[in-house]
Protein backbone atom coordinates (compact mmCIF):
# COMPACT_ATOMS: atom_id res chain seq x y z
CA UNK A 1 0.00 0.00 0.00
CA UNK A 2 2.61 2.25 0.93
CA UNK A 3 4.66 1.46 -2.26
CA UNK A 4 1.41 2.29 -4.04
CA UNK A 5 1.12 5.90 -2.18
CA UNK A 6 4.73 6.49 -3.28
CA UNK A 7 3.86 5.37 -7.23
CA UNK A 8 0.98 7.13 -7.66
CA UNK A 9 2.65 10.63 -5.89
CA UNK A 10 5.62 9.96 -8.27
CA UNK A 11 3.38 10.16 -10.91
CA UNK A 12 4.33 9.43 -14.92
CA UNK A 13 5.56 11.97 -17.01
CA UNK A 14 3.27 12.82 -20.31
CA UNK A 15 4.21 14.15 -23.84
CA UNK A 16 2.41 17.19 -23.40
CA UNK A 17 3.27 18.25 -27.20
CA UNK A 18 1.34 15.11 -28.51
CA UNK A 19 -1.22 15.66 -26.69
CA UNK A 20 -1.63 19.30 -27.43
CA UNK A 21 -1.22 18.32 -30.94
CA UNK A 22 -4.01 15.45 -30.77
CA UNK A 23 -6.36 17.53 -29.47
CA UNK A 24 -5.32 19.87 -32.26
CA UNK A 25 -5.67 17.49 -35.36
CA UNK A 26 -8.75 15.77 -33.77
CA UNK A 27 -10.59 19.11 -33.46
CA UNK A 28 -9.97 19.26 -37.31
CA UNK A 29 -10.86 15.80 -38.07
CA UNK A 30 -14.22 15.60 -36.40
CA UNK A 31 -14.88 19.54 -38.09
CA UNK A 32 -14.05 18.03 -41.32
CA UNK A 33 -15.82 14.96 -40.89
CA UNK A 34 -18.88 16.39 -39.50
CA UNK A 35 -18.77 19.05 -43.00
CA UNK A 36 -18.55 16.07 -44.83
CA UNK A 37 -21.73 13.98 -43.10
CA UNK A 38 -23.70 17.42 -43.61
CA UNK A 39 -23.39 17.40 -47.25
CA UNK A 40 -24.00 13.58 -47.47
CA UNK A 41 -27.13 13.16 -45.80
CA UNK A 42 -28.39 16.88 -45.58
CA UNK A 43 -29.12 16.44 -42.44
CA UNK A 44 -29.04 19.28 -39.88
CA UNK A 45 -27.73 17.50 -37.40
CA UNK A 46 -25.84 13.84 -39.09
CA UNK A 47 -24.43 13.55 -35.27
CA UNK A 48 -28.00 13.21 -34.05
CA UNK A 49 -29.24 9.12 -33.84
CA UNK A 50 -32.60 9.70 -34.55
CA UNK A 51 -31.89 11.87 -37.20
CA UNK A 52 -29.50 9.19 -39.14
CA UNK A 53 -31.14 6.29 -38.28
CA UNK A 54 -33.84 7.72 -40.45
CA UNK A 55 -32.00 8.52 -42.92
CA UNK A 56 -30.19 4.99 -43.30
CA UNK A 57 -33.63 3.58 -43.33
CA UNK A 58 -34.87 6.00 -46.19
CA UNK A 59 -31.38 4.85 -48.16
CA UNK A 60 -32.72 1.30 -47.82
CA UNK A 61 -30.19 0.39 -44.74
CA UNK A 62 -32.65 -0.96 -42.06
CA UNK A 63 -31.43 -0.16 -38.74
CA UNK A 64 -33.00 0.68 -35.35
CA UNK A 65 -29.84 1.78 -33.21
CA UNK A 66 -26.25 3.21 -33.51
CA UNK A 67 -24.43 1.22 -31.48
CA UNK A 68 -20.50 0.71 -32.02
CA UNK A 69 -21.54 -3.32 -32.89
CA UNK A 70 -24.46 -2.07 -34.82
CA UNK A 71 -22.15 0.25 -36.91
CA UNK A 72 -19.81 -2.44 -38.01
CA UNK A 73 -21.81 -5.11 -38.69
CA UNK A 74 -23.51 -2.86 -41.08
CA UNK A 75 -20.01 -1.79 -42.85
CA UNK A 76 -19.40 -5.15 -43.18
CA UNK A 77 -22.93 -5.56 -44.88
CA UNK A 78 -23.22 -4.58 -49.35
CA UNK A 79 -24.00 -0.51 -49.29
CA UNK A 80 -24.73 1.91 -51.62
CA UNK A 81 -21.88 4.16 -51.67
CA UNK A 82 -22.74 7.02 -49.82
CA UNK A 83 -24.57 4.74 -47.02
CA UNK A 84 -21.19 3.05 -46.53
CA UNK A 85 -19.20 6.57 -46.26
CA UNK A 86 -21.69 7.85 -44.12
CA UNK A 87 -21.15 4.57 -41.55
CA UNK A 88 -17.35 5.00 -42.15
CA UNK A 89 -17.63 8.61 -40.95
CA UNK A 90 -19.90 7.83 -37.74
CA UNK A 91 -17.45 5.34 -36.92
CA UNK A 92 -14.42 7.65 -36.63
CA UNK A 93 -16.58 10.71 -35.12
CA UNK A 94 -17.37 7.83 -32.61
CA UNK A 95 -14.11 6.73 -31.84
CA UNK A 96 -14.19 7.75 -27.74
CA UNK A 97 -10.32 6.75 -27.02
CA UNK A 98 -9.56 10.35 -27.87
CA UNK A 99 -11.31 11.36 -25.09
CA UNK A 100 -8.06 9.93 -23.45
CA UNK A 101 -6.05 13.04 -24.53
CA UNK A 102 -8.86 15.17 -22.72
CA UNK A 103 -8.16 13.56 -19.25
CA UNK A 104 -4.42 13.54 -19.47
CA UNK A 105 -4.63 16.91 -20.61
CA UNK A 106 -6.81 17.64 -17.54
CA UNK A 107 -5.21 15.43 -15.29
CA UNK A 108 -1.61 16.80 -15.71
CA UNK A 109 0.27 18.57 -12.82
CA UNK A 110 3.44 20.00 -12.01
CA UNK A 111 6.43 18.28 -14.25
CA UNK A 112 4.28 17.63 -17.34
CA UNK A 113 3.31 14.31 -14.70
CA UNK A 114 -0.27 12.69 -14.33
CA UNK A 115 -1.18 11.14 -11.00
CA UNK A 116 -3.48 8.92 -9.60
CA UNK A 117 -3.41 6.86 -12.23
CA UNK A 118 -4.01 3.56 -10.18
CA UNK A 119 -5.99 2.18 -7.03
CA UNK A 120 -5.48 -0.31 -4.58
CA UNK A 121 -7.44 -3.03 -4.19
CA UNK A 122 -9.95 -1.27 -6.48
CA UNK A 123 -11.16 -4.54 -7.66
CA UNK A 124 -13.70 -5.84 -5.11
CA UNK A 125 -13.27 -9.64 -5.79
CA UNK A 126 -9.07 -10.53 -6.60
CA UNK A 127 -8.14 -7.53 -4.77
CA UNK A 128 -6.41 -6.35 -8.24
CA UNK A 129 -5.61 -2.20 -9.33
CA UNK A 130 -8.00 -0.60 -10.78
CA UNK A 131 -7.28 2.03 -13.35
CA UNK A 132 -8.60 5.75 -12.45
CA UNK A 133 -8.73 9.26 -14.08
CA UNK A 134 -7.14 7.91 -17.83
CA UNK A 135 -7.97 4.31 -17.44
CA UNK A 136 -4.89 2.46 -18.27
CA UNK A 137 -6.90 -1.10 -18.53
CA UNK A 138 -8.43 -0.40 -21.67
CA UNK A 139 -6.08 1.61 -23.54
CA UNK A 140 -6.19 0.54 -27.36
CA UNK A 141 -3.30 -1.12 -29.10
CA UNK A 142 -0.85 0.27 -31.54
CA UNK A 143 -0.14 -2.02 -34.49
CA UNK A 144 1.16 0.75 -36.88
CA UNK A 145 4.71 0.23 -37.75
CA UNK A 146 5.80 3.73 -38.10
CA UNK A 147 4.53 5.18 -34.49
CA UNK A 148 8.23 7.53 -34.66
CA UNK A 149 6.75 8.96 -37.61
CA UNK A 150 2.95 9.30 -36.56
CA UNK A 151 4.18 11.15 -33.56
CA UNK A 152 5.85 13.42 -35.00
CA UNK A 153 3.40 14.94 -37.56
CA UNK A 154 0.89 14.78 -34.78
CA UNK A 155 3.38 16.74 -32.45
CA UNK A 156 3.70 19.41 -35.60
CA UNK A 157 -0.21 19.42 -35.78
CA UNK A 158 0.25 18.07 -39.67
CA UNK A 159 -3.79 16.64 -39.84
CA UNK A 160 -3.03 17.01 -43.59
CA UNK A 161 0.06 14.94 -43.19
CA UNK A 162 -1.65 12.52 -40.94
CA UNK A 163 -4.49 11.85 -43.34
CA UNK A 164 -2.49 11.73 -46.54
CA UNK A 165 -0.53 9.09 -44.83
CA UNK A 166 -2.43 6.75 -42.65
CA UNK A 167 -5.81 8.12 -44.22
CA UNK A 168 -8.16 7.14 -40.84
CA UNK A 169 -7.20 10.34 -38.20
CA UNK A 170 -9.13 9.62 -35.09
CA UNK A 171 -7.56 5.35 -35.31
CA UNK A 172 -4.35 6.91 -36.00
CA UNK A 173 -4.56 9.19 -32.87
CA UNK A 174 -6.49 6.04 -31.25
CA UNK A 175 -3.46 3.92 -31.77
CA UNK A 176 -1.08 7.06 -30.66
CA UNK A 177 -3.03 7.34 -26.79
CA UNK A 178 -0.19 5.01 -25.28
CA UNK A 179 3.07 6.72 -26.10
CA UNK A 180 2.00 10.02 -24.96
CA UNK A 181 3.51 8.25 -21.57
CA UNK A 182 7.21 9.10 -21.73
CA UNK A 183 10.01 8.36 -19.51
CA UNK A 184 11.78 11.22 -17.33
CA UNK A 185 14.32 13.02 -18.59
CA UNK A 186 17.47 11.18 -18.70
CA UNK A 187 15.70 7.76 -18.43
CA UNK A 188 13.77 5.41 -20.27
CA UNK A 189 10.85 2.70 -20.16
CA UNK A 190 11.53 -1.26 -19.48
CA UNK A 191 8.45 -2.66 -19.94
CA UNK A 192 7.95 -6.24 -18.66
CA UNK A 193 4.41 -8.59 -18.06
CA UNK A 194 4.30 -12.24 -17.25
CA UNK A 195 4.03 -15.20 -20.20
CA UNK A 196 0.47 -16.57 -19.75
CA UNK A 197 0.48 -16.02 -15.63
CA UNK A 198 -3.02 -17.08 -15.96
CA UNK A 199 -2.53 -20.34 -17.33
CA UNK A 200 0.48 -21.13 -15.14
CA UNK A 201 -1.86 -20.65 -12.36
CA UNK A 202 -4.77 -21.81 -12.84
CA UNK A 203 -2.14 -25.07 -13.81
CA UNK A 204 -0.44 -25.10 -10.80
CA UNK A 205 -3.20 -24.62 -8.52
CA UNK A 206 -5.37 -27.79 -10.14
CA UNK A 207 -1.87 -29.85 -10.29
CA UNK A 208 -2.49 -30.40 -14.20
CA UNK A 209 1.19 -31.86 -14.52
CA UNK A 210 1.16 -31.50 -18.42
CA UNK A 211 0.74 -27.83 -18.81
CA UNK A 212 3.36 -27.10 -15.37
CA UNK A 213 6.09 -29.11 -17.90
CA UNK A 214 5.26 -27.20 -20.89
CA UNK A 215 5.76 -23.89 -18.66
CA UNK A 216 8.64 -25.51 -17.39
CA UNK A 217 10.54 -26.47 -20.77
CA UNK A 218 9.58 -25.38 -24.34
CA UNK A 219 6.34 -23.26 -23.16
CA UNK A 220 4.51 -23.51 -26.49
CA UNK A 221 1.47 -23.90 -24.38
CA UNK A 222 -1.04 -23.27 -27.33
CA UNK A 223 0.94 -25.86 -29.54
CA UNK A 224 1.12 -28.33 -26.68
CA UNK A 225 -2.46 -27.65 -25.76
CA UNK A 226 -3.74 -28.27 -29.64
CA UNK A 227 -1.44 -31.42 -29.57
CA UNK A 228 -3.26 -33.05 -26.25
CA UNK A 229 -6.82 -32.20 -27.83
CA UNK A 230 -6.05 -33.69 -31.13
CA UNK A 231 -2.97 -36.32 -30.19
CA UNK A 232 -0.91 -34.51 -32.86
CA UNK A 233 2.85 -34.72 -32.35
CA UNK A 234 3.52 -31.06 -30.86
CA UNK A 235 6.84 -30.78 -33.06
CA UNK A 236 4.02 -31.28 -36.36
CA UNK A 237 1.92 -28.12 -34.99
CA UNK A 238 5.10 -25.79 -36.41
CA UNK A 239 4.69 -23.17 -39.45
CA UNK A 240 4.25 -24.71 -42.96
CA UNK A 241 2.95 -27.70 -41.65
CA UNK A 242 -0.75 -28.49 -42.57
CA UNK A 243 -1.06 -29.31 -38.64
CA UNK A 244 0.11 -25.46 -37.89
CA UNK A 245 -3.82 -24.76 -38.06
CA UNK A 246 -4.55 -26.81 -34.91
CA UNK A 247 -2.51 -24.17 -32.75
CA UNK A 248 -5.40 -21.34 -33.38
CA UNK A 249 -7.51 -23.89 -31.34
CA UNK A 250 -5.67 -24.22 -29.24
CA UNK A 251 -4.73 -20.86 -28.50
CA UNK A 252 -8.39 -19.80 -28.44
CA UNK A 253 -9.50 -23.16 -26.20
CA UNK A 254 -6.47 -21.86 -23.63
CA UNK A 255 -7.78 -18.30 -23.47
CA UNK A 256 -11.30 -18.71 -22.88
CA UNK A 257 -12.08 -22.37 -21.37
CA UNK A 258 -10.05 -22.24 -18.13
CA UNK A 259 -12.87 -20.69 -15.74
CA UNK A 260 -15.70 -23.23 -16.96
CA UNK A 261 -16.76 -21.36 -20.27
CA UNK A 262 -18.33 -22.89 -23.31
CA UNK A 263 -19.00 -22.34 -26.77
CA UNK A 264 -20.09 -18.32 -25.82
CA UNK A 265 -16.51 -18.25 -23.98
CA UNK A 266 -14.82 -18.88 -27.41
CA UNK A 267 -16.58 -16.91 -29.39
CA UNK A 268 -16.27 -13.77 -26.47
CA UNK A 269 -12.28 -14.24 -27.24
CA UNK A 270 -12.74 -13.94 -30.80
CA UNK A 271 -13.35 -17.68 -32.21
CA UNK A 272 -15.34 -16.95 -35.40
CA UNK A 273 -12.87 -14.02 -36.50
CA UNK A 274 -9.97 -16.59 -36.21
CA UNK A 275 -12.08 -18.47 -39.20
CA UNK A 276 -13.50 -21.09 -36.73
CA UNK A 277 -17.17 -21.91 -37.48
CA UNK A 278 -19.99 -22.33 -34.85
CA UNK A 279 -20.33 -26.15 -35.58
CA UNK A 280 -16.61 -26.56 -34.36
CA UNK A 281 -16.88 -25.16 -31.21
CA UNK A 282 -18.56 -27.56 -28.95
CA UNK A 283 -15.93 -30.42 -30.20
CA UNK A 284 -13.32 -27.66 -29.31
CA UNK A 285 -14.83 -27.40 -25.53
CA UNK A 286 -15.13 -31.33 -25.09
CA UNK A 287 -11.46 -31.74 -26.64
CA UNK A 288 -9.95 -28.98 -24.19
CA UNK A 289 -11.66 -30.58 -21.07
CA UNK A 290 -10.49 -34.25 -21.47
CA UNK A 291 -7.10 -32.34 -22.12
CA UNK A 292 -7.19 -30.89 -18.75
CA UNK A 293 -9.42 -32.79 -15.93
CA UNK A 294 -7.31 -31.52 -13.47
CA UNK A 295 -8.45 -27.91 -14.02
CA UNK A 296 -12.08 -28.91 -14.58
CA UNK A 297 -11.82 -31.40 -11.55
CA UNK A 298 -10.77 -27.97 -9.47
CA UNK A 299 -13.95 -25.97 -10.80
CA UNK A 300 -16.29 -28.81 -8.94
CA UNK A 301 -13.96 -28.66 -5.82
CA UNK A 302 -13.90 -25.61 -5.36
CA UNK A 303 -17.76 -25.03 -6.29
CA UNK A 304 -18.41 -28.16 -3.68
CA UNK A 305 -15.86 -26.66 -0.61
CA UNK A 306 -18.46 -23.20 -1.23
CA UNK A 307 -21.29 -24.97 -0.86
CA UNK A 308 -20.19 -27.19 1.85
CA UNK A 309 -19.23 -24.27 4.14
CA UNK A 310 -22.41 -22.61 3.66
CA UNK A 311 -24.19 -25.97 4.81
CA UNK A 312 -21.74 -26.67 7.67
CA UNK A 313 -20.18 -23.20 9.00
CA UNK A 314 -16.98 -25.79 8.94
CA UNK A 315 -13.94 -24.31 7.33
CA UNK A 316 -13.18 -26.25 4.10
CA UNK A 317 -9.47 -27.08 2.62
CA UNK A 318 -8.77 -27.71 -1.23
CA UNK A 319 -5.54 -27.81 -3.06
CA UNK A 320 -4.02 -25.06 -0.41
CA UNK A 321 -6.89 -22.72 -0.48
CA UNK A 322 -8.76 -22.60 2.89
CA UNK A 323 -12.86 -21.66 2.54
CA UNK A 324 -14.20 -20.03 5.71
CA UNK A 325 -17.71 -18.64 7.70
CA UNK A 326 -16.18 -15.47 8.99
CA UNK A 327 -18.73 -13.15 10.61
CA UNK A 328 -18.92 -9.93 13.74
CA UNK A 329 -22.06 -10.81 15.41
CA UNK A 330 -21.32 -6.72 16.35
CA UNK A 331 -21.95 -5.62 13.20
CA UNK A 332 -24.11 -8.66 11.89
CA UNK A 333 -21.60 -8.93 9.22
CA UNK A 334 -20.88 -12.01 7.41
CA UNK A 335 -18.28 -13.23 4.91
CA UNK A 336 -17.36 -16.31 2.76
CA UNK A 337 -13.57 -16.28 2.73
CA UNK A 338 -10.84 -17.86 0.54
CA UNK A 339 -7.64 -17.93 2.56
CA UNK A 340 -4.90 -17.81 -0.78
CA UNK A 341 -1.56 -19.35 -0.73
CA UNK A 342 -0.18 -15.68 -0.10
CA UNK A 343 -2.02 -15.62 3.20
CA UNK A 344 -4.37 -12.93 1.96
CA UNK A 345 -8.07 -13.66 1.53
CA UNK A 346 -10.98 -12.98 -0.59
CA UNK A 347 -14.36 -11.75 0.53
CA UNK A 348 -17.60 -12.86 -0.62
CA UNK A 349 -20.26 -10.01 1.56
CA UNK A 350 -23.16 -11.87 3.07
CA UNK A 351 -23.33 -15.01 1.28
CA UNK A 352 -26.48 -17.39 1.34
CA UNK A 353 -27.77 -20.35 -0.21
CA UNK A 354 -30.37 -20.28 -2.70
CA UNK A 355 -31.56 -21.90 -6.26
CA UNK A 356 -29.51 -19.89 -9.35
CA UNK A 357 -31.75 -19.68 -12.71
CA UNK A 358 -30.66 -23.34 -13.72
CA UNK A 359 -32.25 -24.20 -10.66
CA UNK A 360 -29.27 -25.20 -9.26
CA UNK A 361 -28.36 -24.68 -5.67
CA UNK A 362 -25.48 -22.00 -5.72
CA UNK A 363 -23.82 -19.51 -3.36
CA UNK A 364 -25.25 -16.07 -3.43
CA UNK A 365 -23.70 -13.08 -2.07
CA UNK A 366 -24.22 -8.98 -2.03
CA UNK A 367 -21.30 -7.13 -4.55
CA UNK A 368 -21.65 -3.48 -6.01
CA UNK A 369 -23.24 -3.22 -9.44
CA UNK A 370 -20.71 -2.05 -12.18
CA UNK A 371 -23.27 -0.07 -13.42
CA UNK A 372 -25.50 0.97 -10.58
CA UNK A 373 -22.70 1.43 -8.32
CA UNK A 374 -24.96 0.32 -4.91
CA UNK A 375 -25.50 -2.96 -3.58
CA UNK A 376 -26.78 -5.93 -5.34
CA UNK A 377 -27.28 -9.74 -4.95
CA UNK A 378 -25.53 -11.67 -7.45
CA UNK A 379 -24.66 -15.80 -7.38
CA UNK A 380 -21.49 -17.54 -8.27
CA UNK A 381 -20.53 -21.05 -9.14
CA UNK A 382 -17.25 -23.07 -9.38
CA UNK A 383 -15.78 -22.04 -12.80
CA UNK A 384 -16.22 -18.03 -11.73
CA UNK A 385 -14.58 -18.57 -8.15
CA UNK A 386 -11.84 -20.01 -9.97
CA UNK A 387 -11.64 -17.09 -12.39
CA UNK A 388 -11.31 -14.68 -9.02
CA UNK A 389 -9.00 -17.23 -6.99
CA UNK A 390 -6.59 -17.29 -9.90
CA UNK A 391 -6.37 -13.41 -10.81
CA UNK A 392 -6.30 -13.26 -7.13
CA UNK A 393 -2.87 -15.56 -7.12
CA UNK A 394 -1.59 -13.63 -10.11
CA UNK A 395 -2.53 -10.10 -8.77
CA UNK A 396 -0.01 -11.22 -5.36
CA UNK A 397 2.96 -12.94 -7.87
CA UNK A 398 2.94 -9.21 -9.19
CA UNK A 399 2.71 -8.14 -5.82
CA UNK A 400 6.12 -9.93 -4.81
CA UNK A 401 7.73 -8.57 -7.97
CA UNK A 402 6.62 -4.98 -7.44
CA UNK A 403 9.00 -5.04 -3.96
CA UNK A 404 11.37 -7.02 -5.84
CA UNK A 405 11.64 -4.32 -8.19
CA UNK A 406 11.68 -1.27 -5.64
CA UNK A 407 14.33 -3.32 -3.29
CA UNK A 408 16.34 -2.68 -6.32
CA UNK A 409 15.80 1.36 -5.91
CA UNK A 410 13.87 1.00 -9.30
CA UNK A 411 10.44 3.31 -9.76
CA UNK A 412 7.44 1.86 -11.13
CA UNK A 413 5.63 4.35 -12.42
CA UNK A 414 2.28 2.30 -13.15
CA UNK A 415 1.00 -1.07 -13.91
CA UNK A 416 -1.44 -2.91 -15.86
CA UNK A 417 -2.84 -6.72 -15.26
CA UNK A 418 0.33 -8.36 -15.24
CA UNK A 419 2.57 -5.79 -16.77
CA UNK A 420 4.70 -3.46 -14.91
CA UNK A 421 6.19 -0.16 -16.51
CA UNK A 422 9.63 1.33 -14.49
CA UNK A 423 11.04 4.68 -15.07
CA UNK A 424 14.39 3.26 -15.11
CA UNK A 425 18.11 4.55 -15.40
CA UNK A 426 20.02 4.03 -19.02
CA UNK A 427 21.87 1.01 -16.99
CA UNK A 428 18.95 -0.74 -16.08
CA UNK A 429 18.19 -4.29 -18.43
CA UNK A 430 14.97 -6.03 -19.81
CA UNK A 431 16.81 -9.04 -18.93
CA UNK A 432 17.59 -8.02 -15.07
CA UNK A 433 13.95 -7.05 -15.01
CA UNK A 434 12.65 -10.36 -16.20
CA UNK A 435 14.85 -12.07 -14.15
CA UNK A 436 13.06 -10.84 -11.07
CA UNK A 437 9.57 -11.68 -12.04
CA UNK A 438 10.74 -15.39 -13.10
CA UNK A 439 12.80 -16.08 -9.34
CA UNK A 440 10.58 -18.37 -7.17
CA UNK A 441 7.32 -17.09 -5.12
CA UNK A 442 8.13 -18.13 -1.63
CA UNK A 443 4.73 -19.04 -0.92
CA UNK A 444 3.50 -20.86 -4.39
CA UNK A 445 6.02 -23.64 -4.81
CA UNK A 446 6.64 -25.55 -7.92
CA UNK A 447 4.81 -22.39 -9.73
CA UNK A 448 7.13 -21.30 -13.08
CA UNK A 449 7.14 -18.22 -13.88
CA UNK A 450 8.67 -16.29 -16.55
CA UNK A 451 9.07 -12.17 -17.73
CA UNK A 452 8.85 -11.05 -21.06
CA UNK A 453 9.65 -7.33 -21.85
CA UNK A 454 11.03 -4.82 -24.06
CA UNK A 455 12.93 -1.08 -23.81
CA UNK A 456 11.67 2.05 -25.33
CA UNK A 457 11.36 5.89 -25.01
CA UNK A 458 7.57 6.07 -24.62
CA UNK A 459 4.95 3.25 -23.95
CA UNK A 460 3.06 1.00 -26.43
CA UNK A 461 2.09 -2.58 -27.04
CA UNK A 462 5.19 -4.32 -28.36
Amino acid sequence: WQMDVLMNAYGVRVDTELIEGALYIDQISAQRLTDEAVRLTGLSNPNSTAQLVKWLQDNGTETDNLRKETVSELLDGINPEKVQRMLEIRQQLGKTSIKKYVAMDTACGEGDRVRGLTQYYGANRTGRWAGRLVQMQNLPRNYLKTLDYARNLVKAKNYDGVKILYGNVPDTLSQLIRTAFIPSSGHKFVVADFSAIEARVIAWLAGEQWVNEVFATHGKIYEATASQMFGVPVERIAKGNPEYSLRQKGKVATLALGYQGGTSALIAMGALQMGLTEEELPDIVQRWRQANPRIKGLWYAIENAALAVMETAQPQGINGLIFALEGDLIYGQSFLTVRLPSGRKLFYPKPFLKENRFEKMAVHYYTVGQQTRKWEVTSTYGGKMVENIVQAIARDCLVVTLERIAAKGLQVVFHVHDEVIIDAPMETTVEEICGLMAEPIPWAPGLVLKGAGFESQYYMKD
